[in-house]
């Protein structure tokens, strides 16, 4: 059995929570105030997420980039398949928030869509 700390990011308050686990499953979560840190903990410990923000290269627009980030959360060991995609993606202009740039990123099942608008160049 094992104790491990965690600072709750499932709200503005940062609970610092201690968790019991014995091999995969947890037993205990103590310290949360709300249960989201109850949740966050558990889904933190036996499998880890994350939403990855980034930018993307855009081809004849005001701008040279644009932000972009995955629809979901992705699953953590996939960060570094998702990053190495997003290098090698351009878009041509006009881009527009909420544009899915690839449906199924690294093969998780989840969107890149974009966070930003970038108009055709002048």
């Amino acid at each position: 059995m094992s104790i491990k700390k965690l600072i709750c990011i499932g709200c503005p308050l940062g609970c610092e929570m201690e968790a019991e686990q014995e091999g995969t499953e947890i037993i205990s979560v103590k310290g949360n105030t709300c249960p989201r840190g109850d949740a966050y903990a558990r889904k933190e410990l036996t499998s880890p997420t994350r939403i990855v923000t980034s930018t993307i290269r855009v081809e004849g627009g005001a701008r040279h980039m644009v932000p972009v980030k995955t629809r979901q959360d992705i699953p953590k060991g996939k960060i570094f398949d998702c990053m190495e995609e997003v290098r090698k993606l351009s878009v041509t202009a006009p881009v527009h928030v909420g544009d899915v740039i690839v449906k199924d990123i690294a093969g998780t099942g989840v969107a890149l869509v974009a966070t930003g608008n970038v108009n055709v160049s002048n």
